[in-house]
């Protein structure tokens, strides 16, 4: 299939972008590395020894990011449908997170205790329907929330990337009645066009 004008264009605008081309020389697998570079050393959210769970790790940018920040010091649990390529010092499961066996499997991993910090950069399979694709993109989310409402520490903090769209009022609601504060995040190797932005809830209440 001869591929199209718009992704022979993405494509190009790829690999000119600054991002991509820093990802390949600093080792990062993906562009997205720079997006919690970003919002980490404006909110200082990883401290060593933490435990941190990443959710949607595939590639594995933020826990290269992670495993960086940690220093040796604390546990990362990753989590994908897709599979990753190993990194020293994160432990992987492969599944998907809206199945309750997968989600057993992530309680045992952090062996039924409370966690620091929860990072999610997920999507669905993207099907092009833009309400459908909102609508799966925005029950990851809320799965993710109620993951932080079992399990994440009183004081810990979850990064979340969403779509600003149908439901995302009501998240920032439901995010503000379990943490102390609400922020939104748009780092610079986030682009312009794309409605992508990260919703950082800091401090969850006891």
């Amino acid at each position: 299939m001869k591929p199209s004008r718009t992704s022979k264009a993405w494509m190009q605008e790829h690999l000119n972008d600054e991002f991509v081309k820093r990802a390949q020389k600093e080792g990062y697998r993906a562009r997205a590395a720079y997006k919690l570079i970003e919002i980490d050393d404006k909110d200082k959210l990883i401290k060593p020894g933490m435990t941190v769970v990443d959710l949607g790790a595939t590639p594995g940018s933020w826990c290269q990011v992670t495993v960086q920040r940690l220093k040796g010091q604390g546990k990362i649990v990753a989590l994908d449908i897709l599979e990753m390529q190993p990194i020293p010092g994160v432990l992987f499961i492969q599944g998907d997170f809206r199945e309750e066996a997968v989600l057993k499997q992530l309680e045992a991993a952090i062996e039924n205790r409370p966690v620091d910090l929860v990072i999610a950069d997920m999507a669905p399979n993207i099907s092009g329907v833009k309400d459908v694709d909102q609508a799966g993109t925005m029950y990851l989310t809320e799965l993710a929330l109620d993951f932080c409402q079992h399990w994440l520490k009183p004081g810990g903090n979850f990064l979340v990337k969403v779509f600003v769209g149908s439901g995302f009022d009501e998240l920032v609601k439901q995010m503000r009645m379990q943490f102390d504060k609400v922020v939104t995040r748009k780092p610079k190797a986030s682009r312009d066009r794309s409605s992508e932005v990260y919703l950082l809830g800091l401090n969850k209440k006891p």
